[in-house]
């Protein structure tokens, strides 16, 4: 029977990708490899979209493959949707080059 839930790819990752349409609520698995962790929805999260294995202060690194594929654009907690509503890509990005402010 194939897996549903969720899947991250490093332990690294802050998020995982949603193998199904989640409802807000529901205790989500999210395997990695062998090991299958839980982490509650905390609103709908349609298929092929990210949730938040962990809270994410704004400015911190979002880890997906065990890179960063962007900034927290606003507080994220744990079960959360992640998505480009709180997300902001960080590569190319001179103001964040020279430390300008965002």
């Amino acid at each position: 029977m194939p897996f549903s839930g969720a899947i991250m790819i490093s332990d690294k990752d802050n998020i995982a990708v949603c193998l199904e349409d989640i409802e807000a609520g529901a205790d989500v698995e999210v395997r990695l490899g062998g090991e299958v962790r839980v982490v509650t929805a905390l609103e709908e999260i349609p298929f092929g979209f990210k949730i938040a294995l962990a809270d994410i202060a704004k400015g911190d690194h979002v880890l997906k493959y065990g890179e960063s594929i962007g900034l927290a654009s606003s507080p994220i907690k744990r079960g959360d949707m992640v998505h480009v509503h709180n997300l902001e890509g960080g590569k190319g990005r001179g103001d964040l080059e020279t430390g300008a402010s965002r």
